[in-house]
């Protein structure tokens, strides 16, 4: 098989994970990224894009979308966000409902997002498993996946107790809402007993989806994401991870500045967002862009969501921009696009910074992507073209399947 190779020069590089570099080259050989730096030499044969007097950037990570399961403007045919028959659905997973035709991914790399972590709503206690895929680029979904099993999505707070509320069924309050998730993780507890003393006798077993689920958030395999915007919702999350140990990941963070200390001191991320909505609900009335800079300076380390639809997935690098404006450090800003989320749900191994090894997942901007009159311009998922804006047409172009994968 011949050996691809493509090579980014002359831009201003930020690699994100280390210091920009003015008129560097980032080399990407068969999909990874293989040296970036200003001397590094182009080989003979290579595809060379000329970035010069432009940014060039890793893709960025959304951390919490519902693109392809919540596809807009189809209503309730295109939305299978939440299998509300039954308060526990942690065998459900979200990379069986994805429709990877819907417009948002095209949203997406027009805004420069290559990976999207995909989650089940929050209508559930427990939601079911996300999927984290690229932008762009697979026949199907399955060639997209970055990573099958990412975490498990729950959900405490106002829309799990109203949603069986109306059915007239537990929970539909808080507490129910607790008790659903404590009384799931002890039969996991449970059934993973049971499992490992069958193995050990040779004697078969009979498996259990959803107990499986969760019985690999306990053994640390997947993270659970825990929907929560008030600040007491947030401890009962703090207070059912302290209980079993699982590795906890905070959704939304709205009032997370109340207890930013507690979350620090624990060392819990929260993937903070949607900055761009109203307050909506009860939960969201100390709703607030200024309360993203709060967590940061306590020393949380977060990331930054649309929610989208919630929030249309190309604006995500436009809420950094404002966050920065309400006083997020620029260069945090950066790292809640890029680093922070691969590191938060176990795909830094492979995306979220321009470095050897990971994914040639590369954004050439116009100027700083932090400046609102900046634009992903040439957009590459594994050193591919997948999207490149005309400047003089104001066209955007983005590469689609019928145009890569011909008979």
């Amino acid at each position: 098989m011949t050996s691809t190779v493509v090579a980014i020069t002359g831009g201003h590089v930020v690699p994100v994970s280390s210091d920009p570099i003015d008129g560097g080259t980032v080399l990407i050989r068969d999909g990874r990224i293989e040296a970036v730096g200003a001397d590094v030499a182009v080989p003979e044969g290579a595809t060379v894009v000329d970035a010069t007097g432009r940014w060039v950037l890793p893709g960025f990570v959304e951390a919490h979308g519902h693109v392809g399961i919540h596809e807009e403007g189809e209503g309730v045919a295109g939305n299978d966000t939440n299998e509300m028959t039954g308060p526990n659905m942690a065998a459900v997973r979200a990379i069986d409902a994805i429709n990877i035709d819907d417009e948002g991914f095209r949203d997406a790399l027009s805004g420069g997002v290559t990976s999207v972590v995909v989650k089940p709503g929050s209508g559930n206690p427990i939601g079911g498993q996300s999927v984290a895929i690229k932008s762009w680029g697979g026949r199907t979904i399955d060639e997209q996946v970055i990573k099958a099993a990412v975490s498990v999505k729950s959900a405490l707070g106002e829309n799990p107790k109203r949603v069986y509320a109306e059915k007239k069924q537990t929970p539909s309050t808080r507490l129910g809402t607790a008790l659903i998730i404590r009384q799931a993780f002890t039969d996991a507890q449970h059934y993973r007993a049971a499992r490992a003393a069958a193995e050990a006798k040779g004697e078969p077993f009979k498996a259990d989806l959803g107990l499986e689920t969760l019985a690999r958030v306990l053994d640390g395999e997947l993270a659970w994401d825990q929907h929560a915007h008030r600040h007491d919702d947030l401890v009962t999350a703090i207070r059912l991870a302290d209980e079993f140990g699982y590795r906890l990941v905070l959704n939304h963070g709205t009032e997370g500045h109340k207890i930013a200390d507690v979350i620090a001191e624990r060392d819990i991320p929260v993937i903070f967002g949607p900055m761009f909505t109203s307050r909506s609900k009860v939960e969201l009335r100390d709703r607030a862009i200024a309360n993203l800079a709060a967590l940061a300076k306590a020393g949380v380390r977060v990331a930054i969501t649309t929610d989208h639809p919630v929030v249309p997935i190309n604006f995500l690098v436009h809420q950094a921009t404002l966050a920065v404006k309400d006083g997020l450090p620029r260069e945090t800003a950066l790292e809640a696009l890029t680093v922070n989320p691969a590191a938060f749900l176990g795909l830094d191994d492979r995306v979220g910074a321009l470095e050897p090894g990971r994914d040639g997942d590369v954004v050439i901007w116009s100027g700083d992507p932090l400046d609102v009159h900046a634009r992903a311009e040439h957009v590459l998922i594994e050193g591919r073209t997948v999207y490149t804006w005309d400047d003089a047409t104001q066209t955007a172009h983005v590469v689609e399947r019928s145009e890569r994968f011909t008979a």
